[in-house]
């Protein structure tokens, strides 16, 4: 018997399946290898100014939107940051998580972040190395909402409460006592401007909404509107 040998359209066509099959492989290695790249370089970009604008390391992630899109029309949907050691003016120790929403990314210009809003939680132990040496514990209570600052090696007492008005943080004295007798006036206007400082000192347009105390600190929430992001350097050859 004779075998016959296929026709020359079956060939054609398996010739072209073939020819299609490497190209979209091609295809995919290249979207694949672009999207790798884009996200490295966008996610690094972002990332260096957020940390410069923070102050510390910080994790970053992205919304869904592809970042090879991304790089052709400069805008992110979402950037989430996370924050275990943030240092907002004189504050040390505030753990932050935030979003940064429609942001319009430029090649060498400055960047817009369409809006955004952050969850501050600040324990005691960072505010009690904030305030310095003046201040040696610091014990909070939901239940009142004051925090009570051990001054002076513990003999004496301050208590104050956090307030949020006009879109600010603001700290009261309830009560100052050593000895059963009134702390400096100096000594307490020192210590209440560094801890109010602390926590109105927020980057990239953020202000403060709500502020709570809880049994383990403080916590606030934080909101902005549109903002200008200063283009950032991710190295010496590349520009973002």
């Amino acid at each position: 018997m004779s075998t016959k040998s296929p026709s020359t359209p079956t060939r054609n066509r398996r010739a072209l399946v073939i020819a299609l099959v490497v190209v979209a492989i091609l295809l995919a290695t290249v979207l694949v290898g672009g999207e790798a790249y884009a996200r490295h370089l966008v996610s690094r970009c972002i990332s260096s100014q957020f940390e410069k604008e923070m102050g510390s390391k910080i994790d970053v992630s992205f919304g869904p939107k592809p970042m090879l899109i991304t790089w052709i029309d400069g805008k992110v949907g979402q950037v989430k940051v996370n924050s275990d050691d943030s240092k907002f003016g004189p504050a040390v120790g505030m753990v932050v998580h935030a979003k940064f929403n429609d942001i319009e990314v430029s090649n060498g210009g400055k960047n817009v972040i369409g809006s955004s809003s952050a969850d501050v939680t600040w324990g005691n132990d960072g505010i009690r190395e904030t305030l310095g040496g003046l201040v040696s514990g610091v014990t909070s209570s939901a239940s009142s909402g004051m925090l009570t600052l051990d001054v002076l090696g513990g003999i004496s007492e301050l208590q104050v409460k956090p307030q949020v008005k006009d879109g600010t943080v603001q700290v009261e004295t309830m009560s100052a006592s050593l000895l059963g007798m009134g702390l400096p006036t100096d000594l307490v206007q020192g210590i209440v401007e560094v801890f109010t400082e602390s926590l109105q000192s927020y980057p990239l347009g953020l202000k403060a909404t709500e502020v709570k105390v809880t049994d383990n600190g403080i916590a606030v929430q934080l909101a902005g509107g549109r903002t200008e992001l200063p283009a950032a350097q991710a190295d010496n050859n590349i520009k973002c």
